[in-house]
């Protein structure tokens, strides 16, 4: 540790040279409010696992669903309880064991997980913005255009990129040699709390989180613009009024889903660059991370037929195999 002293009014700062911990600081600590929290992120963590798989089982398991925007729809399910299950367990068993800390280790693997996750759900979502483009603006063309190679091609880019994305931010932060502090102001290890505990130039952050901005959140974002442009243009030529509606409506599921998405994360990075209370910045992440991801699977089931039907059917096969086994051990039995 060392410090530095400047100015007549001897301004302190310490900065942490060898860092093994940090402290993550989301929520109060207060005695009432745990068994309270506790609850909640409990709940809302097995609703969005038990929500996002029941969608990932229902489409494998109907053959009428194995489509290029059920197949995108899956992906981003996956990545929806690969995003939770790395923040919100590690939450639960803070809250029960009264701890705050997370090892360095543990907080760049966190880290490094919950990257590739968010933005496997931002690039998913403009595929599944494409998807909707070819769907709706050249119809006759979609089953030659998404064809099953160009969507596994899709989602394979969305990986790379992902995974590329969380390297570049545990590269900059494994070059750190001090931090300013070890206390995050979030319920799990943020890249952005994180970046902003670097004693980094101010120069190299700046050049950094431009770039990160550009690639992962202006293109995708241009893209997702373009994309509902022209499937807007192309709804108001249909002529019929039950032709635009059957075409918005099988865009309003994903439309919903970016709103909350990118609505929620324009709250994290507020809270994260002004200076916002503690608990305001971390239930910003927490709508970001967790009740968006719990709020899709009802999103894209409650409006969607084909995903109800296939709800359904796998609920009633899954109910009738326990009675046919009950039945035949009794039957066998006698």
């Amino acid at each position: 540790i060392f410090f530095s002293r400047r100015n007549a009014g001897y301004i302190e700062t310490q900065n942490l040279t060898r860092v093994s911990e940090f402290h993550l600081l989301g929520f109060s600590e207060d005695p009432t409010l745990q068994s309270l929290l506790f609850g909640l992120f409990l709940s809302m963590y097995l609703v969005t696992v038990l929500g996002n798989l029941l969608i990932i089982l229902a489409v494998s398991s109907d053959s009428h669903l194995h489509t290029p925007m059920y197949f995108f729809l899956v992906n981003l399910s996956l990545a929806d309880v690969g995003l939770t299950s790395t923040t919100v367990p590690k939450v639960i068993v803070d809250i029960h064991t009264h701890s705050t800390v997370i090892s360095y280790v543990g907080c760049l693997t966190q880290m490094s997980f919950s990257i590739i996750f968010e933005c496997m759900d931002d690039l998913i979502l403009t595929v599944m913005a494409y998807d909707r483009f070819v769907a709706i603006c050249h119809p006759l063309h979609y089953q030659v255009i998404m064809n099953p190679q160009c969507c596994g091609f899709l989602v394979s880019v969305s990986v790379v990129a992902s995974l590329l994305d969380s390297l570049l931010h545990s590269l900059m932060v494994l070059q750190v040699t001090c931090f300013k502090d070890v206390e995050i102001s979030s319920f799990f290890c943020d890249p952005s709390q994180l970046l902003n505990l670097t004693c980094l130039d101010t120069i190299i952050h700046d050049i950094f989180v431009c770039f990160v901005g550009v690639v992962y959140a202006f293109l995708p974002m241009s893209a997702l613009f373009f994309s509902y442009y022209k499937i807007v243009s192309s709804i108001l030529r249909v002529p019929s009024p039950g032709g635009k509606y059957k075409a918005f409506s099988t865009c309003s599921s994903h439309v919903s889903v970016i709103c909350l998405f990118y609505g929620t994360g324009l709250g994290v990075y507020l809270s994260s660059n002004f200076s916002l209370s503690l608990g305001e910045g971390a239930w910003a992440s927490v709508v970001y991370t967790l009740v968006t991801s719990m709020l899709n699977p009802f999103i894209y089931s409650l409006r969607n037929r084909d995903i109800k039907r296939a709800i359904w059917r796998l609920l009633s096969n899954t109910v009738s195999v326990p009675c046919i086994w009950s039945t035949g051990w009794k039957s066998s039995k006698a």
